[in-house]
């Protein structure tokens, strides 16, 4: 509960520092990125409230600890699904940091600088549809890290290349579309922008929602089926670590 609290404040105090840096970049560039200044500031403080439930700079699955155990055998031989496990032991964790790191941020940033709600009942299903599809997305991404650790003797090399592609590539330190040409139709078109700057556009009603839900459903559904597979294949050739 207290480190709940204290990624609050964490995420309070650096919400407030991006949000200043934005302010002064959308001032010097009025309409950057088809924002305005309350639009910047509602997307770092709209981002800042993913981190926790997404897991953005990575983590929140138990899978590596349980290799270096050797945990890990009991569970590729019991009949529940390893990865349908894992998920729903992620959902639920996702659920309650949102409400314990990700509200907070959100309503500070509210009070302090003004930020943009949804306006109707419809954009706000279609941002919860977001939403969850971004957590399945980011689930399903640190799935694949997560069992990457059965073939490698230690995570600390790919977690940290993949916090890089995440922190870049999602939107989490700027929207996407301020990056030039081709570096910004590749950043979002990959699985990261599914994470990030999917859902915070749906937001602010800057997306289409159709295709919004598509991309993030197909990115789901890709990154899901690759880590079914190699949920099979780690049946087959796994290292244990310990136990």
């Amino acid at each position: 509960m207290w480190a709940a609290v204290a990624g609050a404040f964490t995420n309070s105090v650096f919400g407030i520092l991006r949000a200043y840096v934005l302010i002064a970049l959308w001032q010097a560039r009025p309409g950057l990125a088809g924002y305005d200044v309350i639009d910047a500031v509602t997307f770092c403080f709209i981002t800042q409230a993913f981190i926790g439930p997404m897991q953005l700079f990575g983590g929140g699955l138990t899978i590596p600890e349980r290799i270096r155990s050797g945990d890990i055998a009991l569970d590729l031989v019991r009949p529940a699904s390893l990865q349908a496990c894992s998920l729903a032991e992620d959902l639920g964790r996702a659920a309650y940091l949102l409400l314990v790191r990700g509200i907070p941020p959100t309503m500070l940033g509210a009070l302090m600088f003004g930020i943009v709600f949804p306006t109707g009942a419809g954009q706000w299903a279609a941002f919860l549809a977001s939403f969850l599809l971004a957590v399945l997305v980011s689930f399903a991404w640190r799935y694949l890290v997560a069992l990457s650790v059965c073939w490698l003797t230690d995570d600390r090399g790919i977690a940290t290349v993949s916090l890089v592609l995440t922190t870049f590539f999602s939107g989490m330190m700027v929207p996407l579309s301020i990056f030039p040409g081709w570096l910004g139709d590749l950043a979002s078109a990959l699985p990261w922008a599914a994470m990030v700057q999917v859902p915070a556009d749906v937001y602010l009603g800057k997306a289409d929602v159709a295709d919004a839900l598509a991309f993030q459903a197909l990115w789901a559904a890709v990154l899901l089926g690759l880590g079914a597979l190699a949920t099979q294949a780690i049946r087959h050739k796994v290292v244990i670590q310990g136990g």
